[in-house]
């Protein structure tokens, strides 16, 4: 692959940052992406680009796990308009107040990092319990959706590779069982948990944060702003009306762990990730309608017009979601993540390769806004790298996996950034920026935490 596969996602990171349009960005590295594949044949260049670019979205859109995801995220917008006006987020908020659970920042943060932790069986799911849970506290303590959307977003994606009970071990085991390996690959996958250092190091940041009630850089910024702000009065709603908020919640957190069973044939970690969502999904919007219809104070009519109204102010963000996949399709084709890991290079002393591999990761991540993409490019490089070297299998495969986590958070164009975006209720540009520092910093440290290791282990 040529060195040009890597302008789109460049041309799309520079515009976010020049413009602060993202959905343009992406457009336009789409319809880049298109022409340089159009340029490899035959006929008018600018005519296919126009019409390739518009079948390259229609061809992600209609793809079924795309259209699952798509559908998700959009009704999660009437799923947060329910709850927000049947007045279940205020009542919830009370509740937990008088409980005790919730009467600090501390605590509010602790109860937002556990129950990602809880919901490890899929990053959305985390993501979205976590968001939607704690959005109204986070509101009552005046501290930002930035710092929401920073805490379950650094929460969701690092728990979800350490404790691999799930969709993302399941993926990750299959990609290894096409290789022969000096272990086997349940082993390796196990023993890549305690070298998975930017996960680790990601999990205590935000421990650190929560802790010590410390934000810094943007993130501070943005708690400044907020502290400026004319406090909103929030009316006290009776503890009853939490069921509204609670009720959803709990079918969805218990139905997504159903369906990952039913579509796993009896194995939760083999189960469909973008069905069970989506399923859980609209069984909690079922539940949430039958409840505030029940209640006689809606109507069937108020009850369409609030979930379509939720569902309108998603719509700029799902879109996002839509053009970052359509990207990552059309990078895949123009062998962008291909290119970048072939920079890795033959000659690299053999202490450096597992740190260069986690760096290489990162970039693909960053460039292509997808992890699992990044795991599916690098690890059948990665595998024939310890059959050659000799290499220990679960360090490499852990600097992998933490390679595609940090580029993800890193990137304005992951969708997984999007729908963290979408559960805090925080503009993506702000998210981005404001979790950036961290995600660096911690890139930064398991750097040289790969690189002391290697020189100790090899």
């Amino acid at each position: 692959m040529s060195w040009y596969s890597i302008l789109p996602p460049l041309i799309a990171i520079l515009i976010v940052f020049w413009r602060k349009e993202v959905i343009m960005a992406l457009l336009v590295a789409v319809a880049s992406s298109e022409f340089l594949l159009a340029l490899q044949g035959d006929g008018n260049t600018l005519f296919n680009t126009f019409i390739n670019t518009i079948e390259r979205i229609v061809a992600v859109a209609s793809s079924p796990g795309n259209s699952r995801i798509l559908i998700f995220s959009i009704l999660i917008g009437a799923l947060l308009a329910y709850i927000r006006e049947s007045g279940g987020v205020a009542a919830t908020v009370n509740v937990l107040m008088n409980k005790g659970v919730a009467k600090s920042k501390r605590q509010v943060g602790y109860l937002t990092m556990f129950s990602g932790v809880a919901v490890f069986i899929e990053s959305n799911l985390s993501v979205l319990t976590s968001g939607i849970l704690s959005r109204g506290l986070f509101d009552k303590f005046k501290m930002s959706r930035a710092r929401l959307a920073y805490i379950i977003d650094s929460t969701s994606a690092p728990v979800c590779i350490l404790i691999l009970l799930n969709g993302w071990g399941a993926y990750v085991l299959g990609l290894l069982g096409n290789y022969e390996l000096p272990e086997s690959a349940v082993s390796v996958l196990w023993g890549s948990i305690g070298y998975n250092f930017y996960a680790i190091i990601t999990l205590l940041l935000v421990f650190y944060t929560i802790t010590f009630d410390k934000v810094h850089g943007p993130l501070k910024k943005a708690e400044e702003q907020l502290e400026h702000q004319k406090a909103d009065v929030q009316e006290e709603v009776k503890g009853t009306k939490a069921r509204y908020m609670l009720v959803p919640l709990i079918t969805l957190i218990g139905s997504m762990v159903g369906f990952m069973y039913w579509t796993g044939n009896g194995d939760i970690a083999s189960g469909s990730g973008s069905k069970s969502v989506l399923y859980a999904t609209i069984l909690a919007c079922v539940v949430a309608y039958f409840l505030m219809i029940s209640s006689r104070q809606f109507t069937h009519h108020k009850l369409v017009d609030i979930g379509f109204k939720g569902m309108g102010e998603l719509l700029p963000l799902v879109a996002i979601v839509l053009l970052s996949l359509t990207l990552g399709a059309s990078l895949k084709d123009l062998g962008t993540g291909v290119f970048v890991a072939g920079l890795v290079g033959d000659y690299l002393p053999i202490y450096l390769v597992v740190p260069v591999l986690f760096l290489t990761g990162a970039v693909i991540s960053f460039t292509t806004g997808t992890s699992w993409g990044t795991f599916a490019i690098l690890i059948p490089i990665g595998v024939p790298l310890i059959q050659a070297l000799g290499l220990p299998p679960s360090l490499v495969i852990a600097a992998i996996l933490g390679g595609g986590v940090f580029g993800d958070h890193c990137s304005p164009i992951s969708d997984t950034s999007a729908v963290s975006a979408i559960a805090s209720g925080c503009d993506l540009l702000t998210h981005v920026k404001t979790q950036m520092p961290y995600a660096l910093f911690g890139g930064a440290l398991t750097f040289i935490a790969y690189l002391v290791t290697s020189i100790i282990v090899l």
